[in-house]
C-alpha cells in the first residue's frame, strides 16, 4: 500500500483507491489487504477501470475499419475492460513525484496488444495529487494513456475510478441528501446500452436535493454534462473543472464534491452491491456505496458520432482529469 498523505491509501492492484479518511471516517469502500480485493472486489470498489470503461456493446470493437471481438463478461457486453479489466492487473508504482507543484504518486501499467481483445499495447498514467484547501481534504485523479505499440495504428480507450462513497457512518448510504448539476442522461436499452441520444432525466432537477436509500433515488444511469459530442476532445484536461454532484449526510456533517474534465458520468447507488464479511470487515450489500464515475458516453467506440472521443491514434495522448473534495462541516 502507499500513502501521498495520512488522509490516504493507494495499492498496485488496479491502482485501487482504498482510504479516503475525512475526520476518522474511510469514506471509500475497500477491504484491508490487496489479496482480499484480489478473491472478493466483484463490485470494482476503488479500481481504475479500463481499457475501456462501462459497456460495449455485443462485445463487438470497431477498430480502423476491423472487428474486434473482446471477452463478453456481462451477457453479450464487455463491461469495464473484460474479465480481467484494469481493475484486476498490478501497476507499476507507486512512485512519489512532485505533478504541478504537489506531492503525488505515479502508478503504470502497460496493457500489451489483445489483452481482452483490444488491439494495440498502451501505456497507462495515473496521477493521484493530495493536499489540504481551506480545511478541505482533496484528491486529484490524472489519467493519461498513450499508444506505445506498433501492432495497431489506434484503439479504444475510456478510463475512469470506480469508488463506492459511503459519508453516512453506517451500513449504507441511506440519507444522504445528493445534488446533481445536470438533469440529461443517455437513455438505455434492456441491455444497458445507451439508444444513441441524450435526453431529460425524469424526476431530475439541477442543484435540488435528492434523499438517497430510496426506490426514486434508485440510479444506475450515465449523465451527461457535455451535450454536445463535438466539442469532446481526446485529452480533456486543458478544458474546464466542472461540478458533477454533491453529497452530504446529516448524521456525520460529511460533505464530497466530484469535479471532473469528462463529460459525462455513470451514477450509481449500489443497488448490486454483494460482498461478504472478509477479514473482519462487515458484509457489505445493497445500497453500501455510491458512485460517480467520470467518462466518456457509455458505448462510444461503436456511436459514430461519438466514436472519436475514444479514439486514441498513434502519437495521440488520451486524457482525463477528476478532483474529489471532502471535509467535515456545516
Amino acid at each position: 500500500m502507499a500513502t501521498v498523505n495520512p488522509a490516504f491509501t493507494f495499492l498496485p492492484l488496479g491502482a485501487i483507491i482504498q482510504e479516503f479518511i475525512v475526520d476518522g471516517h474511510n469514506i471509500v469502500q475497500g477491504f484491508k489487504t490487496q489479496e482480499d480485493y484480489v478473491q472478493y472486489n466483484s463490485p470494482f470498489f476503488g479500481a481504475t477501470i479500463g481499457r475501456v470503461a462501462n459497456r460495449v456493446k455485443d462485445a463487438k470493437l470497431p477498430v480502423n475499419g476491423q472487428i474486434y471481438n473482446l471477452v463478453a463478461n456481462e451477457g453479450s457486453n464487455s463491461l469495464h475492460g473484460g474479465a480481467k479489466g484494469w481493475d484486476k492487473r498490478i501497476f507499476e508504482g507507486p512512485t512519489p513525484v512532485n505533478r504541478n507543484g504537489t506531492e503525488a504518486v505515479l502508478f503504470k501499467y502497460l496493457s500489451k496488444d489483445g489483452e481482452e481483445g483490444y488491439p494495440g499495447t498502451v501505456e497507462i498514467r495515473v496521477w493521484y495529487s493530495a493536499k489540504e484547501e481551506d480545511g478541505k481534504k482533496v484528491l486529484d485523479i490524472e489519467y493519461e494513456v498513450e499508444l506505445v505499440g506498433d501492432e495497431a495504428s489506434e484503439t479504444s480507450v475510456n478510463v475512469t475510478n470506480h469508488s463506492y462513497y459511503n459519508l453516512s457512518g453506517g451500513p449504507t448510504i441511506e440519507g444522504t441528501i445528493a445534488r446533481l448539476y445536470t438533469d440529461k442522461h443517455l437513455p438505455l436499452d434492456e441491455a444497458s446500452i445507451p439508444l444513441g441520444h441524450v435526453d431529460t432525466l425524469p424526476n431530475v432537477k439541477v442543484d435540488e436535493p435528492l434523499i438517497l436509500g430510496r426506490p426514486e433515488t434508485d440510479f444506475d444511469h450515465c449523465l451527461v454534462v457535455e451535450t454536445d459530442p463535438s466539442k469532446i476532445p481526446l485529452d480533456t484536461r486543458p478544458g474546464p473543472l466542472r461540478k458533477l454532484a454533491s453529497f452530504t449526510h446529516p448524521d456525520t456533517s460529511l460533505h464530497l464534491e466530484v469535479y471532473s474534465t469528462e463529460p459525462a458520468f455513470q451514477f450509481y447507488t449500489g443497488k448490486w452491491i454483494d460482498v461478504p464479511e472478509v477479514n473482519g470487515v462487515p458484509a457489505r450489500g445493497k445500497g453500501a456505496g455510491f458512485c460517480v464515475e467520470p467518462s466518456r458516453y457509455v458505448n462510444a467506440p461503436n456511436v459514430p458520432e461519438w466514436k472519436h472521443t475514444t479514439t486514441l491514434k498513434k502519437g495521440e495522448v488520451w486524457g482525463s482529469r477528476t478532483v474529489l473534495k471532502a471535509w467535515k462541516g456545516n
